[in-house]
C-alpha cells in the first residue's frame, strides 16, 4: 500500500523533515497567534520535533544506506522519547494531581537549578501542563504530539526493516 513511500528512503526522510516544519509552524502559530504559552513538557516535545526534523532532514540530504540507518534509528530513538513526554503529559491531563501549582517555567527550571535536578521537575509537569487550552476532534495537543511521535517512530521502523531487507538481498547476491 504505501510501496511507494518507503521505496525510496530519501523521499521518506524528506517527508518526515516537512511534517517536522508543519508542525513546528502550527505550535508557533498556537503559541503567537492563538496566544497560547506552551508548558515545560510542551517546549520538550518542540525540541523532540525538531531534533527529528533535523536528523531526517540530514539523512535525506546523503545518498548512503548507512546514512539513512544512522538518521532512521537516532529518528526512532527520538520519536520514542517525545512519545514518552506526551504521553506523560496526556496522563497528567487525564489525570490532573490534587495539588495543582503553576510552578516554574521551563526557562527558570533550567537556569535555576542543575541539570540532574531541573529534568526531574519537567517531567513531573505541573498544573500548566495538566491544563488542556486546545481540542482537535477531542483530542489536545499532547494527545495528538503522541500520535504523530508515534507515527514517526513507525515511519522510521518501517524504514529500517526495509532497508535491512534491501543490504541482506545485496549481500546474497553478492
Amino acid at each position: 500500500m504505501f510501496d511507494w513511500l518507503f521505496a525510496a528512503p530519501r523521499r521518506t526522510l524528506a517527508l518526515v523533515f516537512a511534517v517536522c516544519v508543519a508542525m513546528m509552524a502550527f505550535a508557533l502559530y498556537l503559541q503567537h497567534v492563538v496566544g497560547l504559552e506552551p508548558c515545560p513538557m510542551c517546549i520538550v516535545q518542540r525540541y523532540a520535533v525538531i531534533l527529528i526534523g533535523v536528523v531526517a532532514g540530514l539523512a535525506a540530504i546523503f545518498r548512503s544506506l548507512i546514512a539513512w540507518m544512522v538518521g532512521s534509528v537516532l529518528g526512532l530513538f527520538l520519536a520514542g522519547f517525545g512519545a514518552f513526554v506526551a504521553a506523560r503529559q496526556s496522563f497528567l491531563q487525564w489525570y490532573p494531581p490534587e495539588t495543582v501549582s503553576c510552578g516554574r517555567d521551563f526557562y527558570g527550571m533550567i537556569e535555576t537549578f542543575p541539570l540532574k535536578r531541573a529534568v526531574p521537575m519537567i517531567f513531573r509537569g505541573s498544573g500548566d501542563c495538566s491544563k488542556v487550552d486546545w481540542t482537535f476532534l477531542g483530542g489536545s495537543i499532547a494527545n495528538w504530539s503522541f500520535v504523530a511521535f508515534v507515527g514517526f517512530a513507525l515511519v522510521f521502523l518501517l524504514l529500517l526493516v526495509r532497508m535491512a531487507g534491501r543490504r541482506g538481498a545485496a549481500r546474497a547476491a553478492a
